[in-house]
Order: C-alpha cells, then structure tokens, then sequence
C-alpha cells in the first residue's frame, strides 16, 4: 500500500516561494503517475500539477502556469512542488496523490481527483498579504 507524506508548507509573505515534498517509503513513487492538488474550507478539492510516471510529462492548472514546477527526484523517492511568486490566493491545504491500482496509459498524468486512489495528509501552505 502506499503512503504518500507531503511536507515543506508554511506561511510565507506574497511573493515568496516553497517547495513542497510528497515521499513514499513503501512503494516506488516513480511507478505512478502523481499530482498536487489544494483544498480551502467549504470548497473541493482543486487540480493543481501533474506528472506522468515516466519520460516526467507535466501539466498545470492555469491559475499556477509559470509560477509552480513539479518534479520528480527518483533517488529520493519523491515528488516536489516547487511554488514561486505566491500569491495569498494560493493559500490551501496542498495534497499529493497517486495512482496506484488503476490502469495507467503510459506517459499520461491525470488532473482529476477520481484518477487517484492514494492521497496523503496535507500540508498547510499560507500566503500573507
């Protein structure tokens, strides 16, 4: 089973950047396609990047196109966020996702949250004004 941990949130003033991380002990992270996803209270969980699980296609959400990378460290076994010019709309908890046990075209990633079936905790990121 997979245990994804999301890590690197925190509060930053407008314009700043953070890089969050999203490890895995169990299983090869590289194996699946991932993705980033934020939720706010009283609104559902929203898209925010993805990446296929190999030759590292990416996709973003238009509200982080050009401001947020991610990537992959497969030594690491992890999946990164790296988030630039934060905006205080930015301000979410931030979720990483997998998809592990559905059947996966190879080098697609996915931008819905019914594509994945392991989710982490989150992590907290606050942008101040």
């Amino acid at each position: 089973q997979v245990q994804l941990v999301e890590s690197g949130g925190g509060l930053v003033q407008a314009g700043g950047s953070l890089r969050l991380s999203c490890a895995e002990s169990r299983r090869t992270l590289s194996n699946y396609p991932t993705g980033w996803f934020r939720q706010v209270p009283g609104k559902e969980r929203a898209f925010v990047a993805a990446i296929s699980r190999s030759l590292g296609r990416k996709y973003y959400s238009d509200s982080v196109q050009g401001r947020f990378t991610i990537s992959r460290d497969n030594a690491k076994n992890t999946v990164y966020l790296q988030m630039n010019s934060l905006k205080p709309e930015d301000t979410a908890v931030y979720h990483c996702a997998a998809r592990v046990s559905r059947i996966t075209v190879t080098h697609s990633y996915y931008t819905s949250v019914q594509d994945y079936d392991a989710w982490g905790q989150g992590t907290q990121v606050t942008v101040s004004s």
